[in-house]
C-alpha cells in the first residue's frame, strides 16, 4: 500500500466523521526499516515519523535531518528514565510517559534544557499486566500529577488489546481525553486507524501499511 493510498484513506475517514481536513496526523512508524524506505517516504514530502527505542532513533534522525528539513520525530515506545534526556533532545512528541518516576524526570530536564517535547500520557485501556501504560483508573490522577509539574501534556495514547474490538478502547480514551481538557488522541494503526480516526484520533501510527514488512 502506498502512502499516497494511506493519505487518501484518513482523508476520507476525516470527511466521514466530519472532521476538517488535515485533522489527523500520520505518524510513519519508521523502526527497524531499512533507510532507503524511510528515504523514499521523505523524498514523498512526508515529515512525521514514529520510532520505539531511543537508541535506533539516535542512529539514524541526525543525519536525515542535515538533508531533509521539517521532521518531526514521535517517540512512541516504552522510555526509560536513564535515556530520556536523549529522547528530548531527539523527539519532538512523546507519546508514552507512563509513570511518576518518568514524569518527575522529563519535569526536571526540561526545567534543565529549557525545552520539552509535546507529550502524551499512555493508558494501559486493557489493563493488560504486560503492557505499559496507567490504568483508565489512574488516568485522571496522573494527568493531574504531570501538569502540577509543569509538563506540556497534550493528549492520550493507547494500544488495544490484540484479541478485543479497538473501538471499544478507543472510545474509552476519547472519554478520558475530554473529561480531563486534552485534545490529542495518539490511537490507530495500520488495521484500525480509520476506526480510531471515526472516535476523534489526531494521531495514527503506521508502519507496515505504508513501509512493508519489516526485515526478518
Amino acid at each position: 500500500m502506498s502512502l499516497a493510498e494511506i493519505r487518501h484513506r484518513i482523508a476520507q475517514a476525516e470527511a466521514k466523521a466530519g472532521r476538517a481536513p488535515g485533522a489527523v496526523t500520520l505518524i510513519a512508524v519508521s523502526k527497524q526499516q531499512p533507510e532507503h524506505r524511510i528515504e523514499a517516504v521523505l523524498r514523498e514530502g512526508h515529515r512525521d515519523f514514529g520510532e520505539n527505542r531511543v537508541q535506533e532513533a539516535a542512529g539514524r534522525w541526525p543525519a536525515l535531518r542535515e538533508r531533509y528539513d521539517d521532521i518531526a520525530l514521535h517517540l512512541i515506545g516504552p522510555l526509560q528514565t536513564n535515556k530520556a534526556r536523549q529522547a528530548m533532545e531527539l523527539a519532538q512528541a512523546i507519546h508514552s510517559v507512563d509513570r511518576p518516576r518518568l514524569a518527575q524526570t522529563l519535569a526536571r530536564l526540561a526545567d534543565e534544557l529549557g525545552h520539552c517535547p509535546e507529550l502524551f500520557v499512555q493508558v494501559n485501556t486493557g489493563e493488560e499486566p504486560q503492557k505499559a501504560g496507567v490504568l483508565p483508573a489512574e488516568a485522571d490522577g496522573f494527568v493531574a500529577d504531570c501538569r502540577a509539574l509543569g509538563l506540556p501534556v497534550v493528549g492520550l495514547m493507547c494500544i488495544p488489546p490484540v484479541d478485543e474490538a479497538p473501538s471499544l478502547h478507543f472510545a474509552l480514551l476519547a472519554k478520558i481525553a475530554a473529561r480531563n481538557g486534552l485534545d490529542g488522541l495518539s490511537m490507530g494503526m495500520s488495521g484500525d486507524f480509520e476506526q480510531a480516526i471515526a472516535l476523534g484520533a489526531t494521531h495514527v501510527r503506521v508502519g507496515s501499511a505504508i513501509f512493508g514488512a519489516r526485515p526478518g
